[in-house]
């Protein structure tokens, strides 16, 4: 059967106008705090009115040429409409950014932020993807309005765009698992209640409700509102994008960190666990073995990282607060909660620390958060799979004839799961390689080290944001050319989107009607 377009196009349009509608009451938001301020109608106001206004007319038309289809989707059609949403969606959402950069005023010498519409894109694909990696290399010259819009991509993509656009439109029917299980992360994304809608629905309540609960502890612990809610948003969504340059560095306050560390360590859980622990079955959350295993990680890593920077402080002797030992074991809980749950957030330059520790938090970037969680990378559960196969392959050798079923907990691990997981490893591993190589090639003139490549590569492709030397903790991806960018840009949609989703769009035989 050919692919139904004009279906997609319909609730592709219906996506674009409610991305608008959030963006025009950013706007709204924007021109009253300008206001406050004793400003007049700024940039930034005309910047979110004006992309709004895009995005609803081009919705609106997508939607007009959609209208009538009754057809349930097919599973082609939700590969397509999950890819395009994301690909669109990040077009959309780095207007705002394109149009105020181009009405501001251009200072000799000084690097605008938005000076081309590549840099928008890789700004708006890194938060829509809860990357985190960014170009901005001075946050405060962008106004509060777009620092706002900035953080809500993270949300949006948070738990996904589509998950959202599911929730609110029952109209998809059969379609919708579909596309469901086409956005959500990780190899096995079970609904916790028959209808699909009802499983989105209740996975947002959930998300709604930590995302109240950050809010409130951020601010019992003195940060103000609007850095409390844009954080939150960056948390919850395993994020990273900061109002500060310096990132969670820019609090001094422990209790801050802790409280972040906290809601970061929940955001990286399966969120089905949590309507399980609601309904009273906490005992079967707790016992969870993929949550076991993604504490236990975090445990070890914390343990590893903090031994090797009491062994080895890092390098600021003028700063003897640094070498305190409690404030390294709060940077190195910190990080390696960062990096496990892919959110970004730094408290340190790591960059600085030694090499185990470091290495440990490169292993982390592949690693990655639980299924079903806000998280990327190649998701713990997948994890435990590979470990399995490797053991039962290795007792396969002096045992030839044992035959032992695989499980992870008390579920079996079948044929098809096994090789979809080992296809998943070795398809992000390629990728790791070929993007490692593209931007060396394409960044070559700028002086790229092998360092820098290989872990932009790892941070961008599994969702994280900052990498080791010139993308560092202290660094950003400014000086990357437009080339390096929208690899990087391809690189944050794969890891998003679990790779296939994406790539099934370059196989001829997607496209034809037999």
């Amino acid at each position: 059967m050919d692919l139904n377009l004009r279906l997609i196009s319909r609730e592709l349009g219906h996506l674009l106008l409610l991305l608008s509608a959030i963006m025009a009451s950013i706007g709204v938001f924007s021109l009253l705090d300008d206001l406050w301020q004793g400003l007049g109608v700024e940039p930034q106001f005309f910047g979110l009115v004006g992309a709004a206004t895009v995005g609803a007319a081009a919705g609106g038309g997508l939607r007009w040429y959609g209208a009538g289809q009754r057809t349930a989707f097919g599973h082609r059609e939700a590969l397509l409409l999950v890819s395009l949403s994301w690909i669109v969606g990040a077009g959309l959402g780095a207007m705002p950014f394109y149009i105020w950069g181009q009405l501001q005023t251009v200072v000799p010498g000084k690097l605008h932020p938005f000076a081309n519409f590549v840099d928008c894109y890789f700004e708006t694909m890194s938060g829509f993807t809860t990357t985190g990696a960014t170009v901005i290399t001075n946050l405060s010259t962008l106004p509060r309005s777009l620092l706002l819009w900035r953080a809500t991509t993270h949300w949006l993509g948070g738990l996904g765009i589509v998950v959202l656009f599911v929730a609110v439109l029952p109209a998809l029917g059969v379609g919708a698992r579909r596309i469901y299980r086409a956005e959500v992360p990780g190899p096995s994304p079970d609904g916790v209640r028959p209808r699909i809608q009802d499983t989105a629905r209740i996975l947002w309540v959930i998300y709604l409700g930590i995302t109240a609960a950050e809010i409130l502890a951020l601010l019992l612990c003195g940060m103000n509102a609007f850095d409390a809610v844009c954080h939150t948003m960056a948390t919850l969504a395993t994020g990273g994008f900061s109002t500060y340059d310096s990132s969670i560095a820019a609090f001094p306050s422990s209790a801050v960190h802790l409280v972040i560390a906290v809601f970061m360590v929940l955001a990286g859980v399966n969120f089905a666990l949590y309507h399980q622990v609601l309904v009273g079955k906490w005992r079967r959350a707790i016992q969870d073995r993929e949550f076991l295993v993604y504490l236990g990680i975090i445990v070890v890593a914390t343990i590893v990282v903090t031994g090797d920077l009491w062994l080895r402080p890092p390098p600021m002797a003028a700063d003897e607060e640094s070498r305190n030992q409690l404030l390294l074991l709060r940077d190195a809980l910190f990080q390696v909660v960062s990096i496990q749950t892919t959110t970004g957030f730094c408290t340190a330059d790591f960059d600085r620390w030694g090499f185990v520790a470091k290495a440990t938090l490169l292993i982390l970037m592949f690693v990655g958060a639980s299924a079903g969680s806000t998280g990327g990378g190649i998701k713990v559960i997948r994890i435990i799979i590979v470990a399995k196969l490797l053991v039962a392959e290795v007792e396969r050798v002096f045992r030839p004839r044992v035959v032992r079923p695989l499980k992870v907990g008390s579920a079996a691990i079948d044929a098809d799961l096994r090789l979809s997981t080992l296809v998943y490893v070795m398809s992000v591993m390629l990728l790791f390689a070929m993007g490692t190589i593209a931007l060396m090639l394409t960044d070559a003139r700028n002086g790229i080290d092998i360092t820098t490549a290989a872990t932009a590569t790892a941070a961008t492709l599994n969702n994280i944001g900052p990498g080791l030397a010139r993308v560092g903790a202290t660094q950003n991806y400014a000086w990357f050319s437009d080339s390096g960018k929208v690899i990087m840009s391809v690189l944050m949609a794969l890891g998003r989107l679990e790779v296939f989703t994406l790539l099934v769009l370059f196989q001829p035989r997607f496209w034809r009607s037999d």
